[in-house]
């Protein structure tokens, strides 16, 4: 990847292979932040939500000073033990690290429905913490994957009054992607100061734009968290650059989340679906949606077909108002398939066909002259996909 994640002054952490995955590869990492950092956190919607996102919520409240995260194993769907072993995970490393259990996070993703062992925590409690470092985030990386094929980070830096603001985000994604929030987890640290609400509010705004316009499959997973950590070691509050930092923000967490999209399984196109004209904001989303979970269209994508039809068809079932037919254009690309309503006098087969052969494909839907817009960024649906979710569990 081109590049580099940097360094946070405030921020330690680690990875190993402990033994949570079936192969040897890592899957238990401890973050550890400085005294005096602040966290702010988004989770799933998913009413059915993990036992790990059901004890973070609650210790979100206390003075957050360590996360600790594995992978290869959800802790999902097993109720009461899963909560019970979720709260033990955060006592044994409170006691290593030197500080209360609450103030633990705790992040799992991987298998469904499975109890977490809480053998691979006891026994690598110390190496962990022995190990921790400020150059390891890109393990961390590594370590919070699970069909993934490729680790996602990004950093951004920027200067205010003379001193560098710098953040830095992992995340992790490829399968289950839709929206509030996805099966994803990002971990986003920053050496800016700020409050919690301060980071809430910034961090709301990112991931709305960001996190919540990626879907892969429509589903929704149980176990999907962002968490943004200021560990005021720059010298520079959030209040003084606020602009600037919204902005850096923004753009780790886009960049995250194409990412994913891009490593979306079985995916060989990113398709972006804008769609804009419509009298509010939230019925553009709601057709981008609808197209971007259309099978029918999500296959074409992938058999690099230009069925326009099919792309005209999901906007018409979109459950919106102030639709009409003979208001709507589609492009793919530059290229407009739709006019008014009706294939237009420009289109040729061969040109579409031409368009859906990209690797990187828009399809623009421009339905009315209100001055709205909103994009939703999502895959092709292929043979891969199935066999990787058939197979998950074997």
């Amino acid at each position: 990847m081109s590049i580099d994640l940097l360094e946070v002054n405030g921020v330690k952490c680690f990875s190993i292979a402990s033994g949570i995955k079936k192969k040897n590869d890592l899957d238990l990492s401890l973050i550890s932040l400085i005294e005096g950092t602040k966290t702010a956190a988004v989770f799933t919607q998913n009413i059915f939500c993990a036992a790990p996102v059901t004890v973070a919520k609650n210790h979100l409240n206390s003075n957050v000073k360590a996360l600790i995260i594995n992978s290869g194993n959800a802790n999902a769907g097993t109720g009461q033990k899963g909560l019970e072993i979720c709260l033990k995970t955060c006592e044994i490393f409170a006691g290593k690290l030197g500080i209360d259990s609450d103030q633990i996070l705790p992040f799992s993703t991987g298998v469904i429905g499975e109890l977490l062992p809480l053998d691979p925590f006891e026994k690598n409690t110390k190496k962990l913490v022995d190990g921790l470092s400020s150059s390891n985030m890109s393990m961390v990386a590594k370590g919070i994957l699970t069909t993934d094929l490729v680790e996602k980070y990004y950093s951004k830096t920027f200067e205010f009054d003379g001193k560098v603001v710098t953040l830095s985000g992992v995340a992790k994604g490829s399968g289950m992607i839709r929206p509030d929030m996805a099966t994803m987890l990002s971990f986003i640290v920053t050496d800016v100061g700020a409050s919690k609400q301060e980071l809430q509010d910034c961090l709301d705004i990112a991931v709305n734009q960001s996190f919540n316009r990626i879907t892969v499959d429509g589903d929704t997973s149980t176990n999907d968290a962002c968490t943004l950590s200021a560990t005021n070691q720059s010298s520079v509050q959030l209040n003084q650059c606020k602009e600037d930092f919204q902005k850096a923000l923004n753009e780790i967490t886009k960049t995250l989340a194409k990412m994913i999209v891009k490593d979306g399984e079985g995916a060989t196109k990113f398709v972006e679906i804008k769609v804009g004209g419509l009298s509010s904001n939230e019925g553009c989303l709601e057709v981008a949606y609808t197209v971007a979970h259309s099978p029918l269209v999500k296959t074409a994508l992938f058999a690099s077909d230009a069925n326009w039809g099919r792309i005209l068809a999901a906007v018409g079932r979109s459950k919106v108002d102030g639709i009409s037919i003979e208001n709507i254009d589609i492009f793919l690309n530059d290229l407009q398939i739709i006019s008014s309503g009706e294939i237009s006098k420009n289109y040729t087969e061969a040109g579409g066909s031409a368009e859906m052969q990209k690797s990187d494909i828009t399809i623009r839907i421009d339905l009315g002259d209100d001055v709205t817009s909103e994009s939703v960024w999502t895959t092709d649906l292929s043979y891969d996909y199935v066999k990787i979710n058939a197979e998950y569990r074997s």
